[in-house]
């Protein structure tokens, strides 16, 4: 587990170097282009992968905004062969944008009912 912390904490890092020099647009084509590993996943994959970027997170130096750690989260789960989408929602009163990660329609780093609450704009 303390290994999947560690890629979790240097993947989030990554992505926040990443964040500052390319646009929305191009995060969202990247997500879209990452694979998903062939490999069948072992049982708890998820749930391994979930805490560990939760944990990577609350180390993390500064405080990380919702689509970093689901794009990271994307990324771990995919490469693991887990086919995970990133889901981008918004809700207009008051307006507040949100990412979240969904394996087969459930959400699996947020409140399941989060969908409910957010009007999707994205799915990739």
């Amino acid at each position: 587990m303390s290994l999947l912390v560690l890629e979790a904490y240097f993947s989030l890092l990554r992505f926040d170097l990443y964040l500052r020099k390319k646009s929305f647009a191009t995060i969202l084509d990247i997500v879209r282009s990452c694979p998903v590993s062939v490999k069948a996943p072992p049982d708890g994959t998820i749930e391994q992968t979930t805490r560990a970027v939760d944990l990577a997170a609350l180390l993390y130096w500064k405080k990380l905004l919702c689509l970093e750690r689901s794009v990271v989260l994307l990324a771990l789960l995919r490469r693991r062969g887990v086919p995970a989408e990133l889901v981008i929602g918004a809700k207009q009163l008051p307006f507040r944008a949100h990412a979240w990660v969904e394996v087969r329609g459930v959400v699996v780093n947020d409140k399941d009912y989060v969908s409910q609450i957010y009007r999707q704009l994205e799915r990739c």
